[in-house]
This record gives C-alpha cells, sequence and structure tokens, in this order.
C-alpha cells in the first residue's frame, strides 16, 4: 500500500464521491473500485457505510439511485469508460500528492 492508513481512507473517500456524481448505487461503486482501483469490496463498503452515518440526510436522498437513466447520461460503455478515467485519474493525483 506504501501510504498511511488515513490517507489510503481519504482516497477512498474521495473515489466513491466520484461514483456518488455518477449516480452510482453502493454496489456499483464497490465493483468499480475492485475492478478499476484494485479496492477490497469490504473497504469500499466500509467507507459507504460510515459516510452514510455522517450524512444521513443525503443519502436518504440519494437513496441508492443507479444508472437506469441511462438514456440522459449516454451508453454504458461510455459511462464506464468515463468512470475508469476518473478513477485512474483520481488515483494518479493522490498518490503523485503523497509522495511530494
Amino acid at each position: 500500500m506504501g501510504e498511511s492508513p488515513a490517507s489510503y481512507i481519504r482516497m477512498v473517500h474521495h473515489l466513491i464521491e466520484e461514483c456518488i456524481l455518477f449516480n452510482m448505487s453502493k454496489e456499483e461503486c464497490m465493483e468499480a473500485l475492485s475492478k478499476h482501483a484494485n479496492i477490497e469490496p469490504v473497504i469500499t463498503s466500509t467507507v459507504w457505510n460510515e459516510l452514510e452515518k455522517e450524512n444521513k440526510e443525503f443519502f436518504e436522498a440519494y437513496g441508492g439511485r443507479s444508472m437506469r437513466d441511462e438514456q440522459e447520461r449516454g451508453s454504458r460503455v461510455e459511462t464506464r469508460q468515463r468512470i475508469q478515467k476518473m478513477l485512474s485519474d483520481a488515483t494518479s493525483k493522490l498518490h503523485d500528492a503523497q509522495h511530494h
């Protein structure tokens, strides 16, 4: 891992926020972070649960919306490509910031 546990948790927190911007459900977020950022689903789930506890009103309103309105956001392939690029960019920036 190479970084402190706190910075790793902050990175996961940031990536979850990015997933939320794509209206991903918790399960979709866990899958995306596992596949594209090598983050264990249990870690994503734990951080997500803590965010839910701290932000109850937001998550009640968010309601775990998923990508069911695909026509508004383009095809699933395009969305996956955007998610992959976002995760790659975010992890690179965080990695660079930790080593400077």
